[in-house]
């Protein structure tokens, strides 16, 4: 598996939009691999403009993914979102909107997943409400080749029916969590991230 890492390097907006939206998919949908916790340990932390919103929330993931190690990571994962029964943290939409797993939330989603031609793959383990899950809808409606699906309009859409109205409350349990090092400095990038992508949106309308 490859990751696409947010860099110095002059991406074009789009690109490391979709960049971060992997990252994050990768990031939230398993433990990580040792391979990406090793890229990030030595990815760069500067923006390409110095004082950049992400700059220093990125930093701080980097600076966390430095101080931990790989088991370290594993286990902050498995005893925050993952374990055997109720994990401590849901990663997903729909226990953040109705309160129940696999709910009505689930259902809108699958149906407007459909509406793009997509599908849930039956190698998967999670649901389609899964953080990770949705993260990877707007990497591909970002950057995926055919423009009727991949285009603004949608990711719009997108983000305000099933990211925007919850993500950031799921990412403000994780950063409060005590037990939350790594992935306490994750949920603040993502928070970060989030908000850009949510004004950037309210600007197009």
């Amino acid at each position: 598996m490859t990751s696409n890492l947010p860099s110095s390097s002059a991406l074009d907006e789009e690109t490391a939009r979709a960049e971060i939206y992997g990252l994050l998919a990768q990031l939230f949908y398993q433990v990580p691999e040792p391979e990406l916790l090793a890229q990030m340990r030595v990815a760069v932390t500067d923006a390409p403009v110095a004082g950049g919103f992400l700059e220093e929330p990125w930093r701080q993931v980097v600076s966390a993914a430095r101080e931990s190690s790989d088991l370290d990571i594993a286990n902050e994962y498995n005893t925050l979102f993952g374990g055997v029964g109720k994990p401590e943290i849901y990663l997903y939409a729909s226990h953040y909107i109705s309160g129940f797993l696999n709910d009505k939330p689930v259902a809108r989603l699958r149906e407007d997943l459909s509406a793009l031609g997509l599908a849930r793959d039956d190698s998967m383990s999670e649901t389609e409400d899964h953080f990770a899950c949705l993260c990877e809808v707007m990497r591909y409606l970002i950057a995926g080749d055919d423009v009727a699906v991949s285009n603004l309009t949608h990711q719009g859409e997108f983000f305000a029916k099933h990211i925007q109205a919850w993500a950031s409350d799921m990412a403000e349990v994780i950063a409060k969590h005590p037990k939350a090092k790594f992935f306490g400095k994750l949920a603040e990038f993502t928070q970060a991230f989030l908000a850009i992508e949510a004004q950037g949106f309210d600007l197009l309308t």
